[in-house]
């Protein structure tokens, strides 16, 4: 049986703004991490993830490197110091 993950569309529209992109300038740390992430190849991690049966809907692990790779950049390593630094 195979694994499926949970919605993930960075591109999804939302109320206000209409797109995330909206939220943060150009040139914002988060956008290059974004950038960086979308080019590199995490198919190896999908594979593990996507032939696991056990637990639920797994995130998607693209959103996870962003938001661990953005952490990282801004000297966050704890997970919920990310959480509040990312709201």
């Amino acid at each position: 049986m195979n694994k499926t993950f949970g919605r993930y569309d960075p591109e999804q529209q939302l109320l206000l703004p209409a797109a995330l992109q909206e939220w943060l300038p150009e040139d914002h740390l988060a956008c290059f991490v974004s950038d960086v992430v979308g080019q590199l190849d995490l198919s190896e991690i999908s594979h593990r993830y996507e032939q696991e049966s056990l637990g639920g809907l797994p995130y998607h692990p693209r959103m996870m490197v962003k938001v661990l790779l953005y952490g990282y950049c801004i000297g966050v390593a704890s997970s919920r110091r990310i959480a509040q630094r990312l709201h």
